[in-house]
Protein backbone atom coordinates (compact mmCIF):
# COMPACT_ATOMS: atom_id res chain seq x y z
CA UNK A 1 0.00 0.00 0.00
CA UNK A 2 1.64 2.97 -0.92
CA UNK A 3 1.13 4.91 2.59
CA UNK A 4 2.78 2.53 4.33
CA UNK A 5 6.15 3.96 3.85
CA UNK A 6 5.00 7.32 4.67
CA UNK A 7 4.65 5.87 8.40
CA UNK A 8 8.20 5.68 8.21
CA UNK A 9 9.34 8.60 6.82
CA UNK A 10 7.14 10.55 10.09
CA UNK A 11 9.30 8.05 12.48
CA UNK A 12 12.65 8.86 10.54
CA UNK A 13 11.84 12.88 11.02
CA UNK A 14 11.41 11.95 14.78
CA UNK A 15 14.87 10.59 14.64
CA UNK A 16 16.57 13.22 13.31
CA UNK A 17 15.27 15.39 15.60
CA UNK A 18 17.34 14.93 18.29
CA UNK A 19 16.03 17.39 20.62
CA UNK A 20 12.61 16.75 20.44
CA UNK A 21 13.46 13.35 20.98
CA UNK A 22 15.23 13.89 24.17
CA UNK A 23 12.51 16.35 25.69
CA UNK A 24 10.51 13.88 25.99
CA UNK A 25 9.79 10.35 27.30
CA UNK A 26 8.17 9.14 24.73
CA UNK A 27 10.56 9.41 21.90
CA UNK A 28 8.81 10.50 18.27
CA UNK A 29 5.59 12.90 18.87
CA UNK A 30 2.43 11.62 19.14
CA UNK A 31 1.74 14.58 16.23
CA UNK A 32 3.91 12.10 13.71
CA UNK A 33 1.52 9.50 13.88
CA UNK A 34 -1.53 11.17 11.51
CA UNK A 35 -3.41 8.76 10.17
CA UNK A 36 -1.57 7.97 6.40
CA UNK A 37 -3.31 4.90 6.52
CA UNK A 38 -6.34 6.06 7.25
CA UNK A 39 -6.39 4.40 11.12
CA UNK A 40 -7.21 6.44 14.16
CA UNK A 41 -4.50 6.10 16.93
CA UNK A 42 -7.26 5.75 19.55
CA UNK A 43 -9.35 3.45 18.36
CA UNK A 44 -6.86 1.28 17.73
CA UNK A 45 -5.06 1.24 21.12
CA UNK A 46 -8.81 0.26 22.51
CA UNK A 47 -8.90 -1.86 19.98
CA UNK A 48 -5.53 -3.65 21.89
CA UNK A 49 -6.64 -3.04 25.12
CA UNK A 50 -9.90 -5.14 24.58
CA UNK A 51 -8.15 -7.67 22.97
CA UNK A 52 -5.30 -8.36 25.63
CA UNK A 53 -6.22 -6.88 29.02
CA UNK A 54 -9.24 -8.59 29.90
CA UNK A 55 -7.91 -12.53 29.07
CA UNK A 56 -4.63 -11.20 30.73
CA UNK A 57 -6.61 -9.89 33.31
CA UNK A 58 -8.78 -13.03 33.89
CA UNK A 59 -5.61 -15.44 34.26
CA UNK A 60 -4.13 -12.82 36.73
CA UNK A 61 -7.36 -12.34 38.91
CA UNK A 62 -7.27 -16.62 39.56
CA UNK A 63 -3.38 -16.89 39.70
CA UNK A 64 -3.91 -14.32 42.58
CA UNK A 65 -6.96 -15.81 44.06
CA UNK A 66 -5.29 -19.26 43.86
CA UNK A 67 -2.80 -18.55 46.04
CA UNK A 68 -4.69 -15.85 48.89
CA UNK A 69 -7.63 -18.11 49.06
CA UNK A 70 -5.59 -20.24 51.72
CA UNK A 71 -6.66 -17.15 54.23
CA UNK A 72 -9.68 -17.61 53.80
CA UNK A 73 -9.48 -21.62 53.68
CA UNK A 74 -8.34 -20.87 57.31
CA UNK A 75 -11.03 -19.37 58.87
CA UNK A 76 -13.09 -23.12 57.44
CA UNK A 77 -10.95 -24.86 59.28
CA UNK A 78 -7.83 -25.92 57.17
CA UNK A 79 -5.65 -25.58 60.11
CA UNK A 80 -7.81 -27.52 62.43
CA UNK A 81 -8.08 -30.21 60.11
CA UNK A 82 -4.58 -30.82 58.98
CA UNK A 83 -3.58 -30.85 62.42
CA UNK A 84 -1.45 -27.63 62.33
CA UNK A 85 0.01 -26.68 65.43
CA UNK A 86 2.05 -23.24 66.66
CA UNK A 87 3.66 -21.69 63.43
CA UNK A 88 2.80 -24.68 60.63
CA UNK A 89 0.04 -22.85 59.10
CA UNK A 90 3.02 -20.49 58.08
CA UNK A 91 5.19 -22.45 57.11
CA UNK A 92 2.55 -23.26 54.27
CA UNK A 93 2.85 -19.79 53.07
CA UNK A 94 6.22 -19.04 53.27
CA UNK A 95 6.96 -22.59 51.57
CA UNK A 96 4.63 -21.17 48.45
CA UNK A 97 7.42 -17.78 47.34
CA UNK A 98 10.28 -20.22 47.78
CA UNK A 99 8.76 -22.15 44.97
CA UNK A 100 7.21 -18.70 43.01
CA UNK A 101 11.18 -17.23 43.72
CA UNK A 102 13.61 -19.67 42.22
CA UNK A 103 11.37 -20.49 39.22
CA UNK A 104 10.92 -16.58 37.90
CA UNK A 105 13.90 -16.00 35.98
CA UNK A 106 13.85 -19.34 34.87
CA UNK A 107 10.23 -18.75 33.27
CA UNK A 108 10.94 -15.43 31.83
CA UNK A 109 13.72 -17.06 29.84
CA UNK A 110 11.28 -19.99 28.74
CA UNK A 111 8.96 -17.36 27.28
CA UNK A 112 11.38 -15.64 25.48
CA UNK A 113 12.16 -18.99 23.78
CA UNK A 114 8.96 -20.13 22.91
CA UNK A 115 5.67 -17.72 22.97
CA UNK A 116 2.90 -16.40 24.90
CA UNK A 117 0.10 -17.95 23.61
CA UNK A 118 1.90 -21.99 24.46
CA UNK A 119 3.82 -20.82 27.64
CA UNK A 120 1.00 -18.69 29.99
CA UNK A 121 -2.22 -20.93 29.18
CA UNK A 122 0.34 -23.90 29.82
CA UNK A 123 1.16 -22.26 33.08
CA UNK A 124 -2.33 -21.55 34.16
CA UNK A 125 -3.06 -25.33 33.10
CA UNK A 126 -0.70 -26.46 35.83
CA UNK A 127 -1.13 -24.42 38.32
CA UNK A 128 -4.95 -25.05 37.90
CA UNK A 129 -4.09 -28.80 38.93
CA UNK A 130 -2.12 -27.66 41.67
CA UNK A 131 -4.73 -25.69 43.20
CA UNK A 132 -7.30 -28.43 42.69
CA UNK A 133 -5.43 -30.76 44.24
CA UNK A 134 -4.60 -28.79 47.65
CA UNK A 135 -8.11 -29.51 48.38
CA UNK A 136 -7.84 -32.91 49.10
CA UNK A 137 -4.88 -33.05 50.92
CA UNK A 138 -4.72 -35.00 53.78
CA UNK A 139 -2.20 -34.30 55.99
CA UNK A 140 0.14 -31.17 56.59
CA UNK A 141 3.33 -32.91 54.28
CA UNK A 142 0.81 -33.01 51.54
CA UNK A 143 -0.63 -29.49 51.84
CA UNK A 144 3.03 -28.42 51.83
CA UNK A 145 4.19 -30.02 48.52
CA UNK A 146 0.83 -28.72 46.92
CA UNK A 147 2.02 -25.02 48.01
CA UNK A 148 5.43 -25.21 46.80
CA UNK A 149 4.15 -26.52 43.35
CA UNK A 150 1.65 -24.02 43.12
CA UNK A 151 4.83 -21.01 43.52
CA UNK A 152 6.64 -23.19 40.71
CA UNK A 153 3.77 -22.96 38.32
CA UNK A 154 2.30 -19.02 39.02
CA UNK A 155 5.52 -17.63 38.54
CA UNK A 156 6.14 -16.96 35.26
CA UNK A 157 2.58 -15.38 34.88
CA UNK A 158 3.24 -11.70 36.18
CA UNK A 159 6.96 -11.51 34.94
CA UNK A 160 5.77 -13.11 31.94
CA UNK A 161 2.90 -10.38 31.36
CA UNK A 162 4.88 -7.40 32.41
CA UNK A 163 7.39 -8.67 29.29
CA UNK A 164 4.51 -9.11 27.20
CA UNK A 165 2.63 -5.98 27.21
CA UNK A 166 6.03 -3.99 26.45
CA UNK A 167 6.24 -5.73 23.21
CA UNK A 168 2.42 -4.07 22.52
CA UNK A 169 2.72 -0.17 23.81
CA UNK A 170 4.80 2.28 23.82
CA UNK A 171 6.96 2.71 26.95
CA UNK A 172 4.58 5.56 28.46
CA UNK A 173 1.56 3.54 28.11
CA UNK A 174 2.56 0.77 29.40
CA UNK A 175 2.06 1.85 33.18
CA UNK A 176 -1.63 2.04 32.99
CA UNK A 177 -2.17 -1.54 31.05
CA UNK A 178 -0.08 -3.32 33.87
CA UNK A 179 -1.91 -1.43 36.45
CA UNK A 180 -5.32 -2.43 35.04
CA UNK A 181 -3.73 -5.89 34.93
CA UNK A 182 -2.62 -5.37 38.36
CA UNK A 183 -6.09 -4.60 39.50
CA UNK A 184 -7.06 -7.95 39.40
CA UNK A 185 -4.55 -8.42 42.50
CA UNK A 186 -7.48 -6.24 44.58
CA UNK A 187 -10.76 -7.77 42.95
CA UNK A 188 -9.52 -11.09 43.32
CA UNK A 189 -9.05 -10.47 47.64
CA UNK A 190 -13.11 -9.10 46.90
CA UNK A 191 -14.16 -11.92 45.39
CA UNK A 192 -12.32 -14.42 46.88
CA UNK A 193 -14.35 -13.11 50.57
CA UNK A 194 -17.73 -13.12 48.69
CA UNK A 195 -16.89 -16.76 47.24
CA UNK A 196 -15.72 -17.73 50.64
CA UNK A 197 -18.62 -16.50 52.15
CA UNK A 198 -21.16 -18.89 49.64
CA UNK A 199 -18.77 -21.67 49.59
CA UNK A 200 -18.96 -22.00 53.15
CA UNK A 201 -22.06 -23.38 53.48
CA UNK A 202 -21.47 -25.99 51.41
CA UNK A 203 -19.71 -27.75 54.79
CA UNK A 204 -20.54 -31.13 54.58
CA UNK A 205 -21.69 -31.87 51.24
CA UNK A 206 -19.95 -34.82 49.97
CA UNK A 207 -18.24 -35.12 53.29
CA UNK A 208 -16.06 -32.40 52.57
CA UNK A 209 -15.58 -29.57 54.92
CA UNK A 210 -16.04 -25.95 53.17
CA UNK A 211 -11.96 -25.30 53.07
CA UNK A 212 -12.18 -28.03 50.71
CA UNK A 213 -14.79 -27.01 48.44
CA UNK A 214 -12.63 -23.37 48.55
CA UNK A 215 -10.12 -25.10 46.66
CA UNK A 216 -11.81 -27.32 44.53
CA UNK A 217 -14.17 -25.55 43.17
CA UNK A 218 -11.64 -22.22 42.43
CA UNK A 219 -9.16 -24.58 41.15
CA UNK A 220 -11.73 -26.53 38.88
CA UNK A 221 -12.87 -22.73 37.58
CA UNK A 222 -8.93 -21.85 36.70
CA UNK A 223 -8.60 -25.01 34.44
CA UNK A 224 -11.77 -24.44 32.71
CA UNK A 225 -10.29 -20.79 32.15
CA UNK A 226 -6.99 -22.40 31.22
CA UNK A 227 -8.21 -24.67 28.46
CA UNK A 228 -9.71 -21.52 26.93
CA UNK A 229 -6.80 -19.73 27.36
CA UNK A 230 -5.31 -21.09 24.38
CA UNK A 231 -7.61 -20.10 21.75
CA UNK A 232 -7.88 -16.07 23.46
CA UNK A 233 -4.45 -15.54 24.20
CA UNK A 234 -2.27 -14.09 20.89
CA UNK A 235 1.47 -13.70 20.05
CA UNK A 236 3.08 -10.59 19.31
CA UNK A 237 1.96 -7.97 17.00
CA UNK A 238 3.81 -9.28 13.87
CA UNK A 239 1.19 -12.40 13.91
CA UNK A 240 -2.38 -11.77 15.48
CA UNK A 241 -4.35 -12.84 13.75
CA UNK A 242 -7.02 -9.84 15.01
CA UNK A 243 -4.81 -7.42 13.11
CA UNK A 244 -4.96 -5.68 9.78
CA UNK A 245 -1.64 -5.45 7.41
CA UNK A 246 -1.61 -1.67 7.74
CA UNK A 247 -2.41 -1.42 11.13
CA UNK A 248 0.66 -4.27 11.69
CA UNK A 249 2.65 -1.13 10.19
CA UNK A 250 1.09 1.38 12.13
CA UNK A 251 2.23 -0.63 15.41
CA UNK A 252 5.37 -1.60 14.30
CA UNK A 253 6.21 2.30 12.83
CA UNK A 254 4.94 3.72 16.43
CA UNK A 255 6.88 1.49 18.70
CA UNK A 256 10.07 1.76 16.28
CA UNK A 257 11.92 4.82 17.98
CA UNK A 258 9.97 4.03 21.25
CA UNK A 259 11.54 0.98 22.17
CA UNK A 260 13.15 -2.24 21.40
CA UNK A 261 9.98 -4.02 21.02
CA UNK A 262 10.36 -4.21 16.92
CA UNK A 263 13.76 -5.53 16.64
CA UNK A 264 14.56 -8.72 16.04
CA UNK A 265 16.78 -9.97 19.16
CA UNK A 266 17.74 -13.31 19.22
CA UNK A 267 17.94 -14.70 23.04
CA UNK A 268 22.06 -14.38 24.40
CA UNK A 269 22.79 -15.07 28.02
CA UNK A 270 25.08 -11.43 27.41
CA UNK A 271 21.84 -9.88 27.69
CA UNK A 272 20.75 -11.53 30.73
CA UNK A 273 24.23 -10.70 32.49
CA UNK A 274 23.53 -7.14 31.15
CA UNK A 275 20.55 -6.75 33.42
CA UNK A 276 22.51 -8.50 36.26
CA UNK A 277 25.01 -5.76 36.61
CA UNK A 278 23.04 -2.53 36.06
CA UNK A 279 22.29 -1.13 39.50
CA UNK A 280 19.09 0.23 38.61
CA UNK A 281 17.60 -3.04 37.85
CA UNK A 282 19.06 -3.64 41.41
CA UNK A 283 16.60 -0.79 42.74
CA UNK A 284 13.66 -1.68 40.78
CA UNK A 285 13.75 -5.15 42.79
CA UNK A 286 14.35 -3.41 45.66
CA UNK A 287 11.07 -1.21 45.13
CA UNK A 288 9.14 -4.35 44.95
CA UNK A 289 10.71 -5.91 47.66
CA UNK A 290 9.68 -3.35 50.17
CA UNK A 291 5.55 -3.53 48.87
CA UNK A 292 5.79 -7.16 48.79
CA UNK A 293 5.83 -7.57 52.36
CA UNK A 294 2.78 -5.18 52.85
CA UNK A 295 1.19 -6.47 50.03
CA UNK A 296 1.45 -10.26 50.90
CA UNK A 297 1.16 -10.25 54.55
CA UNK A 298 -2.44 -8.02 53.77
CA UNK A 299 -3.32 -10.31 51.06
CA UNK A 300 -2.90 -13.98 53.06
CA UNK A 301 -3.83 -12.53 56.60
CA UNK A 302 -6.53 -9.58 56.28
CA UNK A 303 -9.53 -12.54 57.18
CA UNK A 304 -7.47 -13.48 59.80
CA UNK A 305 -6.70 -9.56 61.32
CA UNK A 306 -10.49 -8.64 60.36
CA UNK A 307 -11.68 -11.48 62.83
CA UNK A 308 -9.46 -10.56 65.30
CA UNK A 309 -11.67 -7.37 65.63
CA UNK A 310 -14.24 -9.84 67.39
CA UNK A 311 -16.27 -10.55 63.77
CA UNK A 312 -17.10 -13.84 63.36
CA UNK A 313 -15.77 -15.54 60.55
CA UNK A 314 -18.60 -15.47 58.18
CA UNK A 315 -18.47 -11.15 59.35
CA UNK A 316 -14.72 -11.45 58.52
CA UNK A 317 -14.88 -12.87 54.67
CA UNK A 318 -17.33 -9.87 53.99
CA UNK A 319 -15.36 -7.65 55.54
CA UNK A 320 -12.53 -8.07 53.32
CA UNK A 321 -14.51 -6.86 50.54
CA UNK A 322 -14.13 -3.41 50.96
CA UNK A 323 -10.80 -3.06 51.45
CA UNK A 324 -10.17 -4.80 47.78
CA UNK A 325 -12.90 -2.83 46.12
CA UNK A 326 -11.34 0.86 47.94
CA UNK A 327 -7.85 -0.82 46.44
CA UNK A 328 -8.99 -1.51 42.85
CA UNK A 329 -10.58 1.68 42.00
CA UNK A 330 -7.56 3.85 43.72
CA UNK A 331 -4.97 1.72 41.47
CA UNK A 332 -7.48 2.33 38.36
CA UNK A 333 -7.36 6.29 39.24
CA UNK A 334 -3.64 6.03 40.36
CA UNK A 335 -2.60 4.54 37.30
CA UNK A 336 -4.46 7.36 35.03
CA UNK A 337 -2.90 10.18 36.77
CA UNK A 338 0.45 8.26 36.40
CA UNK A 339 -0.35 7.89 32.88
CA UNK A 340 -1.33 11.61 32.20
CA UNK A 341 1.79 12.96 33.78
CA UNK A 342 4.31 10.60 32.66
CA UNK A 343 5.56 10.31 36.77
CA UNK A 344 6.02 7.55 38.37
CA UNK A 345 7.88 8.42 41.74
CA UNK A 346 5.84 10.70 43.31
CA UNK A 347 2.92 8.44 42.90
CA UNK A 348 4.71 5.53 44.45
CA UNK A 349 5.51 7.90 47.35
CA UNK A 350 2.17 9.41 48.12
CA UNK A 351 0.25 6.34 47.84
CA UNK A 352 2.71 4.40 50.08
CA UNK A 353 2.83 7.33 52.84
CA UNK A 354 -1.37 6.54 52.55
CA UNK A 355 -0.33 2.94 53.33
CA UNK A 356 1.90 4.15 56.23
CA UNK A 357 -1.07 5.78 57.67
CA UNK A 358 -3.14 2.97 57.41
CA UNK A 359 -0.36 0.84 59.56
CA UNK A 360 -0.35 3.30 62.36
CA UNK A 361 -3.71 3.15 62.80
CA UNK A 362 -3.59 -0.35 63.28
CA UNK A 363 -0.92 0.09 65.24
CA UNK A 364 -2.09 2.90 67.83
CA UNK A 365 -6.10 1.59 67.84
CA UNK A 366 -7.05 0.15 71.15
CA UNK A 367 -9.35 -3.30 71.26
CA UNK A 368 -12.17 -1.40 72.12
CA UNK A 369 -12.39 0.42 68.92
CA UNK A 370 -12.81 -2.33 66.37
CA UNK A 371 -14.23 0.04 63.53
CA UNK A 372 -11.39 2.52 63.98
CA UNK A 373 -8.69 -0.55 63.47
CA UNK A 374 -10.86 -1.60 60.06
CA UNK A 375 -10.50 1.86 58.62
CA UNK A 376 -6.87 1.22 58.93
CA UNK A 377 -6.79 -1.99 56.52
CA UNK A 378 -9.03 0.29 54.18
CA UNK A 379 -5.93 3.00 54.33
CA UNK A 380 -3.27 0.33 54.22
CA UNK A 381 -4.92 -1.48 51.05
CA UNK A 382 -5.84 2.09 49.24
CA UNK A 383 -1.78 2.64 49.90
CA UNK A 384 -0.68 -0.77 48.63
CA UNK A 385 -2.00 -1.60 45.43
CA UNK A 386 -1.47 0.87 43.14
CA UNK A 387 1.88 1.92 45.06
CA UNK A 388 3.12 -2.04 43.95
CA UNK A 389 1.01 -1.24 40.61
CA UNK A 390 3.59 1.46 39.02
CA UNK A 391 6.94 -0.24 41.54
CA UNK A 392 6.19 -3.32 39.12
CA UNK A 393 5.83 -1.02 35.62
CA UNK A 394 8.36 0.47 36.19
CA UNK A 395 11.33 -2.22 34.78
CA UNK A 396 9.09 -2.55 32.16
CA UNK A 397 9.40 1.38 30.62
CA UNK A 398 12.88 1.69 31.90
CA UNK A 399 15.05 -1.07 30.79
CA UNK A 400 15.50 -1.86 26.75
CA UNK A 401 16.98 -4.53 24.74
CA UNK A 402 14.01 -7.74 25.25
CA UNK A 403 16.16 -10.60 26.77
CA UNK A 404 17.28 -7.89 29.23
CA UNK A 405 14.21 -6.86 30.03
CA UNK A 406 12.82 -9.70 30.56
CA UNK A 407 15.00 -10.97 32.61
CA UNK A 408 15.12 -7.42 34.86
CA UNK A 409 11.00 -7.58 35.12
CA UNK A 410 11.87 -11.55 36.62
CA UNK A 411 14.36 -10.19 38.88
CA UNK A 412 12.23 -7.22 40.06
CA UNK A 413 9.22 -10.21 41.41
CA UNK A 414 12.13 -12.44 42.70
CA UNK A 415 13.78 -9.50 44.71
CA UNK A 416 10.65 -8.62 45.78
CA UNK A 417 9.47 -12.23 46.54
CA UNK A 418 11.98 -12.52 49.14
CA UNK A 419 10.07 -9.62 51.04
CA UNK A 420 7.03 -12.18 50.92
CA UNK A 421 9.14 -14.84 52.31
CA UNK A 422 9.55 -13.04 55.55
CA UNK A 423 6.12 -11.45 55.68
CA UNK A 424 4.97 -15.42 55.75
CA UNK A 425 6.31 -15.89 59.29
CA UNK A 426 5.14 -12.11 61.10
CA UNK A 427 1.83 -12.78 61.93
CA UNK A 428 2.02 -15.34 64.53
CA UNK A 429 -0.81 -16.60 66.61
CA UNK A 430 1.18 -15.59 69.68
CA UNK A 431 1.13 -12.02 68.39
CA UNK A 432 -2.58 -12.13 68.12
CA UNK A 433 -5.28 -9.81 68.32
CA UNK A 434 -2.45 -6.55 68.14
CA UNK A 435 -0.75 -8.15 65.69
CA UNK A 436 2.34 -5.49 66.38
CA UNK A 437 5.20 -7.79 65.02
CA UNK A 438 3.72 -8.00 60.88
CA UNK A 439 2.20 -4.12 61.71
CA UNK A 440 5.54 -3.01 62.55
CA UNK A 441 7.14 -4.62 59.77
CA UNK A 442 5.01 -3.87 57.02
CA UNK A 443 4.96 -0.46 58.45
CA UNK A 444 8.84 -0.21 58.08
CA UNK A 445 8.84 -1.61 54.49
CA UNK A 446 6.97 1.04 53.43
CA UNK A 447 9.30 3.77 54.94
CA UNK A 448 12.00 2.11 53.36
CA UNK A 449 9.96 2.44 50.42
CA UNK A 450 10.06 5.97 50.20
CA UNK A 451 14.05 5.88 50.76
CA UNK A 452 14.45 3.43 47.59
CA UNK A 453 11.80 5.37 45.71
CA UNK A 454 13.60 8.78 46.67
CA UNK A 455 17.02 7.01 45.39
CA UNK A 456 15.91 5.42 42.41
CA UNK A 457 14.47 8.83 41.23
CA UNK A 458 17.33 11.04 41.95
CA UNK A 459 19.44 8.34 39.86
CA UNK A 460 17.38 8.37 36.94
CA UNK A 461 17.27 12.17 36.69
CA UNK A 462 20.97 12.02 37.17
CA UNK A 463 21.04 9.74 34.13
CA UNK A 464 18.91 11.64 32.28
CA UNK A 465 20.90 14.68 32.68
CA UNK A 466 24.14 13.26 31.70
CA UNK A 467 22.08 11.48 28.36
CA UNK A 468 20.92 15.47 27.54
CA UNK A 469 25.09 16.29 28.00
CA UNK A 470 25.92 13.74 25.23
CA UNK A 471 23.22 15.35 23.10
CA UNK A 472 24.92 18.94 23.46
CA UNK A 473 27.93 17.14 22.83
CA UNK A 474 26.32 15.68 18.99
CA UNK A 475 26.13 12.24 19.69
CA UNK A 476 23.02 11.24 18.10
CA UNK A 477 20.77 8.50 18.91
CA UNK A 478 19.62 4.99 17.53
CA UNK A 479 20.64 2.87 14.82
CA UNK A 480 20.80 3.67 10.92
CA UNK A 481 17.34 3.06 11.16
CA UNK A 482 16.25 5.31 13.83
CA UNK A 483 15.56 2.32 16.33
CA UNK A 484 16.91 2.26 19.95
CA UNK A 485 19.22 -0.59 20.61
CA UNK A 486 19.19 -0.22 24.12
CA UNK A 487 18.63 1.73 27.56
CA UNK A 488 22.16 3.48 26.92
CA UNK A 489 21.18 5.08 24.08
CA UNK A 490 20.91 8.94 24.16
CA UNK A 491 17.42 9.00 23.20
CA UNK A 492 16.00 6.03 25.24
CA UNK A 493 14.65 8.76 28.18
CA UNK A 494 14.27 7.05 31.79
CA UNK A 495 10.82 7.16 32.86
CA UNK A 496 10.83 9.22 36.46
Amino acid sequence: MSTLPEVSEKVDLGHQNNDSKVSNTSLVSDELYTNPTGINEKPLLRKLDWKLLPPLTILYLLSFLDRSNVGNAKLEGLDKDLNMTGNQYLATLTIYFIGYVLFEIPCNIVLKRTTPKLWLPTLMLSWGIVATLMGISQNLAGFLVARFFLGVTESGLFPGVVFYLSMWYKRTETHYRIALFFSAASLAGAFGGIFAYGIGFMKGVGGLNGWRWIFILEGLLTLVIAVIAYFFIHNYPSTAPFLTEPERAYIHARLKNDSDATNSEEFAWSNVLAALKDYKCWLYGFGFHTMSLPLYTLSLFLPTIIKSLNYTAAQAQLLTVPPYAVAAIFTVIIAILSERTHKRAPFIIGCSSLAIIGYIILLSTPPTKPGVAYVGTIFAAAGIYPSTAIVLSWPAANVSGQSKRATATAMTITIGNLGAVLGTQLYRPATSPRWFLGHSFALGYLCLNLLNTGILWACLNRENARKRERVANGEVGGGEDGTVKNDDDVGFIFQT
